[in-house]
């Protein structure tokens, strides 16, 4: 399937970036985030502010003042990120929920390897990207999706004891006073609560062991008025239920639980098509109530969940466990198809590294880092809103959405490089200095 660049195109693509100037209020601000954003969509390999700046200048002389210029837009320049990311999310659900609902919210966090010692939060710990522990920021995200399509809504870097309790590092790395020690579900609960306060339509919440293990956290989202399926490691300790819904017996391990389920209590239940076939394994549910940890208070009513546990193929016992606060007339299959949405995280990050530079930022402030990701994610936002507008969800098998992913990133690439009076100012580089983008007003 080909996918042409328009007149629509172009003309939403300078309506977007000018309504995002009208959020940042500059007009120096405006032509900044222009210029960085038509950077971050080109297909140049290196996402970084000298690079941005050498391919959107037409004479050699001025790289050097548009390389400082996006320095100091991200490192310096005063503008709101939640203001700028609420807009670009709003604007992406906007084209997204026209056709399907929003179905889960999706918290993950991601690693940034690093070489030095001075970006901020940076220090030898363990992050998925790499599967190991190793020298990297991690970034903690919150996603929003429907059946079909995803967005990134936001992200908050993590700040271990060793950046929150030093001073001096502290102040090389121009970190907000009111900027404290959080944990990472605490990050994430941080973020909900925008995401509610904004209007972003409500889903479940989904996220991995390192989320779901705190009871704080997950009854946080349930105060919050949202349901969750989260994963829990195996010691996490619960009740059973009896047929009548009491506590029974004394409080075991999940992993116990899983083994005290005959084997005819799992069903085979296949969630979707892999790159490699139907992507399947067996499950059973239960209803539990939770244990708190001693983290959690003591006050409220508990509740009791959905225990759902997978015995993957070729294991010889259950590995995997999950906690859901939803219906209790939840079909199997609904449930296992909830919980495995999580994967879509995981494709937007290998979006947002690979194809606009996430992971590519080279400056060493706290501020710098998020300005950086803000404009990543309304780059995002402004792809996928062109993605949905192109391609029914209705039209195409789920297997065919990385590549029409793809598609749409070629296009908009392509979108650069084609000249468009009041839109690009020239065809071989990336816009310069942007003004016609500026809001009218």
């Amino acid at each position: 399937m080909q996918f042409n660049v328009d007149a629509g195109t172009e003309r939403r693509m300078a309506e977007y970036l000018s309504a995002v100037g009208g959020v940042l209020g500059n007009k120096r601000r405006r032509e900044s985030f222009a210029m960085y954003a038509m950077g971050l969509m080109g297909d140049s390999e290196r996402k970084s502010c000298e690079p941005i700046a050498a391919r959107a200048c037409a004479d050699p002389r001025l790289v050097d003042a548009y390389h400082q210029r996006l320095t100091y837009f991200l490192g310096e320049s005063v503008w709101s990120d939640l203001d700028v990311r609420r807009f670009c999310a709003l604007y992406a659900l906007d084209e997204m929920t026209k056709r399907e609902p929003v179905q889960v919210w999706i918290v993950d966090d991601t690693g940034f390897l690093k070489q030095g010692t001075h970006s901020p939060g940076v220090q030898r710990q363990y992050t998925g990207s790499a599967g190991k522990i190793t020298n990297c920021q991690i970034g903690v995200s919150l996603s929003v999706a429907t059946p079909s399509e995803h967005v990134p809504i936001d992200f908050e870097l993590y700040l271990p004891l060793s950046w929150t309790d030093d001073p001096a590092r502290r102040n090389q790395a121009h970190i907000p006073d009111d900027v404290t020690f959080r944990t990472k579900p605490q990050l994430a609960i941080g973020m909900i609560r925008r995401a509610i306060a904004n209007g972003v339509p409500k889903g479940v919440v989904l996220a991995d062991s390192g989320y779901g293990d705190s009871s704080a956290f997950r009854r946080e989202i349930r105060e919050l008025g949202l349901d969750y399926a989260v994963e829990v490691h195996s010691p996490t300790k619960v009740w059973r239920l009896s047929k009548t819904g009491r506590p029974t017996g004394e409080p075991m391990s999940v992993a116990d639980v899983g083994h005290h389920l005959t084997f005819k209590r799992f069903r085979r239940v296949t969630w979707r098509q892999g790159t490699k076939g139907k992507l399947w394994s067996r499950f059973a549910l239960c209803r539990v109530l939770p244990v708190r940890d001693e983290t959690a208070a003591e006050d409220g009513a508990a509740e009791s969940v959905w225990l759902l546990v997978e015995w993957p193929p070729g294991e010889p016992t259950a590995t995997k466990f999950f906690l859901a606060t939803l219906p209790r007339d939840i079909t199997r299959k609904r449930l296992v198809r909830l919980v495995k949405e999580r994967y879509r995280t995981e494709r937007a990050y290998e979006d947002l590294k690979g194809e606009l530079g996430l992971d590519h930022f080279e400056g060493r402030t706290f501020g710098g880092w998020h300005h950086h990701v803000t404009v990543v994610l309304s780059c995002f936002s402004f792809i996928v809103a062109e993605r949905v507008r192109r391609f029914s969800p209705r039209s195409r098998p789920q297997e065919d959405n990385d590549a029409l992913a793809r598609q749409t990133r070629t296009s908009l690439q392509q979108l650069l490089h084609h000249r468009s009076p009041g839109v690009l100012e020239d065809h071989r580089h990336v816009a310069s200095p942007m003004s016609a983008l500026s809001p009218s007003q």
